[in-house]
């Protein structure tokens, strides 16, 4: 059974995004076919957390080879989407030092139903603990048509351009 929803799925206004595309770019790092979002339409800066969407479209990298004649979202996929999202928010809101935020780890994930192309996969996280400048700890889910695909818990951890990542920190 799934956990019940961080947010409440009702009231999104697509139409009125918080942080468009360009917004997303002036904070998150990705380009190309690494960026995993498409918008965010809610922050709840009291509960430390956010919604955002992933419109799924049939020029995504993975499309042509997962699986042949039928695209099917890979999960380390859905788990970059989530981790954009939980990453946007540590650095728009300046919660962890660093360059760049990385994973430190995944706990509990679960995946629930596939994404396919042409869907438009909802994602939520919030944050659960942060050790500021050090790690953050997000729940994540994410939901297609009011259903829940994936959900789990990651580690957000800063990385540094010029400070080499020992895995001790």
């Amino acid at each position: 059974m799934p956990p019940q929803a961080i947010y409440s799925l009702d009231n999104l206004d697509f139409d009125k995004p918080v942080f468009t595309l360009e917004d997303i770019r002036k904070v998150n790092p990705q380009r190309f076919e690494m960026e995993q979002l498409t918008a965010i339409l809610s922050v709840d800066r009291e509960g430390n957390g956010l919604i955002g969407y992933k419109d799924i479209t049939p020029n995504e990298f993975w499309v042509r080879g997962h699986m042949p004649d039928f695209p099917l979202m890979p999960g380390v996929v859905l788990c970059e989407c989530a981790a954009q999202l939980a990453g946007f928010y540590a650095r728009k809101y300046e919660l962890l030092a660093g360059d760049f935020l990385g994973f430190g780890g995944m706990e509990e994930v679960r995946f629930r139903s596939p994404v396919f192309v042409g869907d438009r996969l909802l994602i939520m996280v919030k944050m659960t603990k942060l050790r500021p400048g050090r790690r953050a700890e997000f729940a994540f889910q994410g939901f297609v048509k009011e259903k829940m695909v994936f959900s789990g818990v990651m580690i957000g951890v800063p990385i540094h351009r010029d400070k080499p990542q020992t895995g001790d920190e």
